[in-house]
């Protein structure tokens, strides 16, 4: 039939709910158009029928008739396209993976994850949009930092948060960060082990190295290895942190002297050195992969594809994202 699209699902669209997809692909698709479809047999996964809950994994191909609608057009994520959405649907956008105790998201670089000052929109607030029938607002377990991409964490009942929070301050959730940093490390990997303290600047609150015993300072450890370089200039990181404290990554790659691309607080480059051209000068660090201890059994293990403008930078400096392993 003309018009019938065969469209392949993406490796970050790994355990989605069909319909989730169809919300993200075609957002002018009804729910009620959408049973029709499925019921009729004209919408199959890999030539079988399929539901509304069925997961989708990638390598699997969607047939998708004329819909009369037209695709997600407002692109990737950002301050602007997320401007005339409502919440359900920008949470609908990021959802990469859900069942009856998790819901696991791809946060946009500078959505915050909580409320403060000068923030109008963050994900806590968002969650309101996805109480259940019993009144029940998913809960966060974790954040990352605004600027920050990624994988988020969030529980959907009140025994699910207890368990997940317990997981991440027990060290049982093991995070996979990517970050383009300026230069290369002396060594291809490591780990990073140090003291760090918040302190008070004129541009707001920051974290430092300090010393063991220092009033206020908590002990981070962090590893580290080198995936791929371009020349001296630039190198793409695989990081992992083994604590949680707040802005380590960004720290300790700083610690190195290897600043991520971008980062507002600790990229302090000399004078000489200019910004590589055709890339953004925002935070190139995305939290890619997250592994947890499912509340139930089991184990959720999910990836976050990329920002557009770390694909972007990842593309012009010929990385391949095929070139990182799963594990450090």
């Amino acid at each position: 039939m003309a018009g019938v699209e065969q469209i392949k699902v993406e490796a970050g669209e790994t355990g989605m709910r069909l319909d989730r997809w169809f919300k993200a692909h075609f957002p002018g698709l009804g729910f009620g158009h959408l049973q029709k479809l499925l019921r009729s047999g004209q919408i199959r996964i890999d030539g079988a029928r399929a539901k509304a809950d069925t997961r989708i994994e990638p390598g699997q191909t969607i047939r998708v008739p004329p819909l009369g609608v037209d695709k997600q057009g407002a692109g990737p994520l950002t301050q602007k396209t997320m401007r005339n959405q409502d919440d359900g649907d920008v949470l609908s956008q990021m959802l990469l993976y859900e069942d009856a105790k998790v819901f696991v998201f791809n946060k946009p670089a500078g959505l915050a994850v909580q409320g403060g000052s000068g923030v109008v929109r963050h994900v806590d607030d968002m969650l309101e949009a996805w109480r259940n029938s019993k009144g029940e607002k998913p809960r966060l377990v974790h954040r990352i930092d605004r600027d920050t991409s990624g994988v988020l964490v969030v529980a959907r009942t009140r025994l699910a948060a207890m368990k997940l929070s317990e997981a991440f301050r027990g060290r049982d959730a093991k995070k996979t960060y990517w970050a383009l940093v300026k230069g290369v490390p002396k060594k291809r990997e490591d780990k990073i082990s140090t003291w760090l303290a918040k302190e008070s600047t004129p541009d707001g609150d920051r974290m430092r190295v300090a010393q063991h015993g220092e009033k206020g300072a908590d002990h981070a450890v962090s590893y580290y290895r080198v995936v791929e370089q371009a020349a001296q200039a630039l190198s793409w990181l695989e990081m992992e942190p083994h604590t949680g404290r707040t802005h380590q990554l960004r720290v300790h790659a700083a610690h190195l002297g290897c600043p991520i691309i971008g980062d507002p607080k600790y990229f302090e480059a000399d004078q000489n050195w200019e910004f590589p051209g055709g890339i953004q000068n925002r935070m190139h660090l995305h939290a890619r992969r997250i592994r947890i201890p499912h509340p139930d059994n089991g184990v959720i293990d999910v990836t976050a594809p990329m920002p557009q403008h770390m694909r972007q930078s990842w593309n012009l400096l010929g990385f391949d994202e095929a070139s990182a392993e799963d594990d450090l």
